[in-house]
């Protein structure tokens, strides 16, 4: 059912975990589904995204969606990350490769992410 890159990013994913003290939490989840998924940011002072981790209850394909989102944000800015979509994140596991029933865990990744923007900047206001 899953491709080969799913099944590695599933298997061996290299974001996974927590960040202790983190500068930023987002979380969400999917009622319809159950899965959940809540990243830690850390960043630095010029707004640059240093760490990312990510914990996931869910499917394989939401926890290898989380760590393709985890592997499109770390380097880059806030305003960058903001720009990171969930058709990005699909692309990068395959694209049309992916089962149509599970792309909703992109968009888990990419609200999930929104979610721990909006955590920062409210923490900086």
């Amino acid at each position: 059912m899953y491709n080969k890159k799913v099944m590695k990013r599933f298997l061996k994913p290299k974001y996974a975990g927590k960040i202790k003290d983190p500068d930023a939490v987002g979380e969400v989840g999917n009622p319809n589904c159950g899965d959940l998924l809540k990243i830690y940011l850390k960043v630095d002072k010029k707004g640059v995204i240093k760490k990312i981790r990510f914990n996931t209850f869910g499917c394989g394909m939401a926890i290898a969606a989380s760590d393709a989102m985890c592997e499109l944000v770390e380097g880059k800015t806030i305003d960058e990350a903001l720009k990171i979509k969930s058709k990005d994140i699909l692309d990068l596991m395959g694209g049309k490769d992916v089962p149509v029933l599970k792309v909703h865990c992109s968009v888990l990744g990419e609200s999930a992410l929104k979610e721990a923007i909006k955590n920062y900047k409210n923490k900086k206001k």
